[in-house]
């Protein structure tokens, strides 16, 4: 990966790279993780792990029995 990226125009000048695409898989995820590799202190690759959030159904709740 290079340095540097005047690719996404959205990103400041001198930004490196590895920063803008981290940003923008941060913005698409609503529940998840996104994990940087580095090698030699620098980023070489970007993993994203999302999840998706099933509604939770509260249980049938039965009555008690009495207490005897």
């Amino acid at each position: 990966m290079p340095a540097e990226s005047s690719a996404n125009p959205a990103s400041p000048p001198g930004e490196p790279e590895w920063l803008a695409l981290v940003r923008d898989q941060v913005r698409g995820l609503r529940f998840g993780v996104v994990q940087l590799v580095v090698h030699d202190g620098r980023v070489t690759q970007i993993e994203r792990t999302e999840k998706t959030r099933l509604a939770s159904e509260q249980p049938e709740r039965r009555p008690r029995p009495p207490a005897t």
